[in-house]
C-alpha cells in the first residue's frame, strides 16, 4: 500500500467557461466563479466551500496522507484554501504540497495531463522511486474507488468505471474513451471515441464496458520514462496520461490491471454540472467529519 496522491488541478478548464446551455439555477457567483476559478476550486459545496475538500475528506477516509495539488502558474488561490507554503502544508490532517505546471514558451495552454505528472515528479522526485494515485481535482471519487488504488498489489491500475452506472447523457457517454482489457483484467488498449456498432467488441470478462475517469495508480520508477518521452496527442496537441500508459504497457504487458467499479463519479466539467453537483453534496455529504 502507498499513501500518496496526486491530484491534478492546474488545467486551463476551458469547458468550464464557455456560457451555459441553461443557466437556470446559477447564481451570478457561480457564473463567475466558473469563469475565474479553476474547476477543483468551484464552491458547490456547504458555506461555499469547493468541490477539492471532497476529493480531499474521501482522501483521507480512503487512508491516503501525502497529497500533492498540481495547480497552474496562476494557481494562488489553491494556497489561500490549503495551505501557503510550497510543501507539508497541513490540512484536516492531511500534507499537501503543491507542485506547479509551468506552460512551455511558445504555448498559451497547458500541455496536458502527462505534463502535469511529469513536471510534479520533477519537482518531487521521491514520487519516481514509491507508488502513488493520480486523479483529476474535478471529479468526486468515492472512498471505494480511491482504497482500492491505495491497496491493490497491481503495480499500476485504473478505475474501469461501468459505463451503464454513470449518470450523464448518453451523448456525453459516447465520448469517453473505452478500455480494452483481458480475461484477466489486465488493460490492452484505451479506444478513444469508439462507434456504436464496434463498442459492443469491447465488453470484459464480466460483460461491462469500462471506461476511465483518469484515476489511476503507478509505479513511479517504471512510469516516469513514458511520462518523460510522452508523444503529443495529433489532434488535441497535449500529452495525456493515456498515452503514457500504453506506451509503458507496450513495453510491460499484464502489469496495469482495470479495477472494476460500478457507481456514479460527479463531475464539474462545464456550468451545467454546477447545480447536479451541488444537490448531489447536499444529499450524500451534509457534513464533513474529518
Amino acid at each position: 500500500m502507498h499513501s500518496n496522491l496526486v491530484i491534478l488541478a492546474g488545467g486551463a478548464s476551458s469547458r468550464m467557461k464557455k456560457p451555459s446551455t441553461q443557466d437556470k439555477g446559477l447564481t451570478q457567483e457561480d457564473i463567475q466563479q466558473a469563469n475565474e476559478r479553476s474547476k477543483g476550486l468551484i464552491g458547490v459545496g456547504e458555506q461555499g466551500r469547493p468541490l477539492l475538500d471532497y476529493v480531499l475528506y474521501n482522501a483521507k477516509k480512503a487512508g491516503y496522507t501525502n497529497i500533492y495539488i498540481v495547480i497552474g502558474e496562476q494557481g494562488a488561490l489553491f494556497k489561500d484554501f490549503y495551505g501557503n507554503k510550497d510543501s507539508n502544508n497541513t490540512f484536516n490532517g492531511l500534507s499537501i504540497s503543491f507542485a506547479t505546471q509551468y506552460i512551455p514558451e511558445g504555448r498559451i495552454k497547458p500541455f496536458g495531463t502527462t505534463d502535469a505528472l511529469f513536471q510534479a515528479t520533477e519537482q518531487y522526485p521521491e514520487l519516481n522511486t514509491t507508488s502513488y494515485t493520480v486523479c483529476n481535482s474535478d471529479n468526486l471519487y468515492s472512498v471505494a474507488a480511491l482504497q482500492s488504488l491505495r491497496e491493490t498489489t497491481s503495480s499500476n491500475a485504473f478505475i474501469g468505471y461501468d459505463r451503464d452506472a454513470l449518470v450523464f447523457p448518453s451523448e456525453r457517454i459516447s465520448r469517453f474513451a473505452v478500455a480494452k482489457l483481458d480475461d484477466d483484467g489486465h488493460l490492452l488498449d484505451i479506444i478513444e471515441k469508439p462507434s456504436p456498432d464496434n463498442v459492443e467488441n469491447y465488453r470484459d470478462s464480466l460483460g461491462k464496458i469500462r471506461i476511465s475517469m483518469n484515476a489511476f495508480k503507478f509505479d513511479g520508477a517504471k512510469m516516469h520514462k513514458y511520462l518523460k518521452e510522452c508523444p503529443i496527442h495529433p489532434e488535441r496537441n497535449e500529452k495525456e496520461l493515456p498515452t503514457a500508459l500504453l506506451n509503458m504497457i507496450k513495453d510491460h504487458p499484464k502489469t496495469t490491471i482495470g479495477i472494476p467499479m460500478s457507481e456514479h463519479v460527479p463531475d464539474l466539467t462545464a456550468k451545467d454540472d454546477i447545480i447536479e453537483v451541488k444537490n448531489y453534496l447536499k444529499k450524500n455529504y451534509s457534513k464533513l467529519e474529518w
